[in-house]
Formats: structure tokens, sequence, C-alpha cells
């Protein structure tokens, strides 16, 4: 198996680092998946990455059909409206990659184009948005993380994966346990994503605040417990859920967010948990604390109370 042709959907931080590192490499097969005000906003204004500008060739769901990689990279909120494009865009061999937060990204995909299609993953990247241009510091973003979901084997599309990697600036690691990994990231955007979002501080909060830090760990408590649940074992810390951004005035993603005045990804973290909790009958109360906690900003952001 060979990629030769790459579909981004989103151009935003996360698939504004694929069009970025992939550029040079794919040149005119690296499309921008877009339509409408959309495709002519990024017209307009462009992408700008690390102060560069990005060059963009846009194509629609339906012009980008038969893409051998098509890489997810829209805001959880878009998701479901995007499931008809990305169904457009994907044919019977073209691997599909959620690069979204949370841990069921991939199954909603899966519902559009079958699960054989996609090819679990997340990206681990610190990035700022400013509008239409991204930064993010490239020798020092650990990447892309991707694997089969039920073998610890390598198998024909990891390895193109990394062959259309290999060479770029884009960093990658192939992993045996990738759903362990993947709530291992989650553990980590609910346990300190919100709570910083919720103080509006940086993240040298939870070394310097103990309430900060009982905050922090008491997420992680809960989404530790809906992990065992499911039979995944994150109670110890792994290497996904350790790494961090080493400047204490840091903000993440929720925070900038807020920052900007957009709405926050609170349902995909702190949403999803409370969910999975009634399902599988383990209390989440700090979560659906912090879920109401953040919906309320995003309220007082929108205008609706003002006094």
């Amino acid at each position: 198996m060979e990629i030769k042709t790459v579909a981004v959907m989103g151009a935003g931080a996360v698939g504004g680092y694929f069009l970025w590192g992939l550029r040079q490499k794919l040149a005119e097969n690296l499309w921008v998946v877009a339509q409408g005000g959309r495709a002519r906003q990024l017209q307009e204004q462009g992408l700008y990455i690390n102060g560069e500008r990005m060059p963009l060739h846009l194509r629609t769901p339906e012009q980008a059909r038969g893409a051998d990689l098509l890489l997810v990279a829209t805001k959880y909120g878009a998701l479901e409206e995007a499931l008809p494009d990305i169904a457009a865009v994907a044919d019977g061999h073209t691997v599909v990659m959620s690069l979204l937060n949370g841990v069921n990204s991939e199954d909603v995909i899966a519902g559009a184009v079958g699960r054989q299609a996609v090819l679990p993953a997340f990206m681990k990247i610190a990035s700022e948005r400013r509008g239409n241009a991204v930064f993010f510091d490239a020798q020092n973003t650990a990447g892309l993380y991707y694997g089969e979901p039920d073998s610890p084997a390598v198998s024909d599309r990891m390895r193109a994966v990394a062959a259309l990697l290999d060479g770029t600036l884009l960093h990658y690691h192939m992993v045996e346990d990738i759903q362990r990994q993947i709530w291992f990231k989650y553990a980590l955007n609910v346990s300190q994503n919100l709570p910083q979002a919720v103080l509006g501080v940086g993240v040298g909060a939870y070394a310097d605040s103990v309430h900060a830090a009982y905050l922090r760990d008491t997420l992680r408590g809960e989404v530790a417990a809906l992990a065992a649940a499911k039979g995944i074992d994150i109670a110890a810390p792994g290497e996904v859920g350790t790494t961090s951004p080493s400047a204490k005035r840091a903000r993440y993603s929720t925070l900038q967010d807020l920052d900007a005045g957009r709405h926050t990804e609170v349902d995909l973290f702190a949403g999803a948990a409370v969910e999975m909790g009634r399902e599988l009958g383990v209390p989440t109360p700090c979560c659906e604390f912090v879920l109401h906690l953040l919906h309320a900003l995003e309220e007082k952001n929108d205008g609706r109370f003002d006094y």
C-alpha cells in the first residue's frame, strides 16, 4: 500500500500541522476539503502556520473522493455535520484517521464509513490559534500516535502512513495499545484542560496550588474509573498522560477557546464522561459540575448575561 494523496478535513491547529509538514512532499496531492463559505474564507484569508502562508489546494468532498488518506481534524461539535462529507471522500480503499480529542470519534466516523476504514489515532500538539494563524513548536511537538485497534502487529496501512511521514518534519509514533493510549490522552484533557479553563490560569497552577491539583486529580480519578469499567487500565499515568508544556503560562485548547470567545469542546470531554458514567453506572460528579461551569462561561461569552 502506498499513500499518494491526502485529504485534510479541518484546516485549524491540528489540520494545519499536516498541511505544514506535507506541503513539500505532496504538493498538489495534498488537499483541503472545504466548500461553501468555509472554502471562500480559506481562499480569501488563507491559513498561516508559524507566520508562513500555506498553499491550499481546495477540493469539495466529491472532488476529493478516493483520497488514499483522509485526516479528520474538525472540531468535535462539527463532526456529526461532517459525516456526509467524510463518507463522500472515503471510498473502499481510503484510510480514515480521526485526529479529534476524546474517545468516541472513531466510533462516530465508523458509523459513516465502516469500522474497517478507520485507523485509530490521536494527536499530541501544543498549539495556539489566532484567527487564521496557527503557531506551534515543530521540533518539540510529539505529533501523531496511531495503531491498529485489535492487534499489536504493525499492519500494511500503518507502514504506509509511516512511509508518508518519513522524510518530513512531522513526528509520529506507532503504538501497540492505541486504545489505552487514547484513554490516557482523554484523561489528560479532562483533568488538566478543564480546571485550567475554569480558573483562567496557566498550566503552572497545578504545581503552585493544592486546590487546582485536587481538581485535576479528582477529574482524572473519575476518568480512570470509566476506563476500568471498560476493561482499560489507566490508573497509573502513562507516557502520554505525563507530558505537558514546561512554561507555567501555557494555556490548553479549552482556555484558548474561552479567551477567543469561541465555544469549547467541553461536551467531548466532561459531557462524554457524564454520559458514559450514566451508561456504566460510574459516578462522575466532578465532571458534571465542570461541564455546567464551562457551559455557563460560554453563555457569559455569548452575552446571555452581563451583570
